[in-house]
């Protein structure tokens, strides 16, 4: 009998752990709605930096891991042709330099040819601080797409590339935020 109580106790110990690590797992993951808050990383030359115009324009984060800097390109592409008003928008990329296997210097190297063609702020991270604050989850191997509204509320986001129609209910997505 004592063994059946036993074997009841860890099972239900079981099954509470695994409720609390799912709801964990659920609070720390990205959703549409969610308020997101500036951290602090680095620009391009290393320096301290946080998300410009987080709060005051309607963003695109682009968070690339420096393996995958290209997967998201189509889209923008297809933000940069829309051309929409520097007052009002911003699209900026990220690179998680912490999961590459490139060193720096030439991750670096690269993030200044892609400054040029977008002409845009692109920022690094070397720690992981933003998957971690505003809950990405595993970024390696991935780009990770964010459109952040002027109140700081996440209006869309994906872990992968966005490709075809996707893009196109992107755009959408930004051209109703710009109204």
């Amino acid at each position: 009998m004592t063994a059946l109580k036993n074997k009841k106790v860890v099972t239900l110990c079981v099954i509470a752990t695994a409720i609390v690590f799912a709801a964990g797992m659920s609070a720390s993951a990205t959703s549409v709605g969610q308020i997101l808050q500036n951290v602090q990383i680095k620009d391009a030359a290393d320096k301290p930096a946080s998300i410009p115009d987080l709060g005051n324009k309607v963003l695109c984060v682009l968070y690339n891991d420096a393996d995958a800097a290209d997967m998201n390109d189509p889209l923008a592409d297809a933000l940069k042709a829309k051309d929409y008003p520097k007052e009002k928008f911003r699209a900026m990329g990220i690179v998680n330099m912490k999961d590459s296997k490139a060193p720096n210097f030439l991750i670096r190297k690269i993030i200044k040819g892609k400054i040029e063609k977008y002409n845009t702020t692109i920022l690094t991270d070397t720690d992981l601080i933003l998957p971690t604050a505003w809950g990405f989850g595993d970024c390696n191997n991935q780009s990770v797409c964010v459109i952040i509204g002027k109140d700081k509320a996440v209006k869309y986001y994906k872990n992968g590339g966005v490709r075809g129609a996707e893009i196109d209910q992107v755009v959408k997505i930004v051209d109703g935020l710009m109204k």
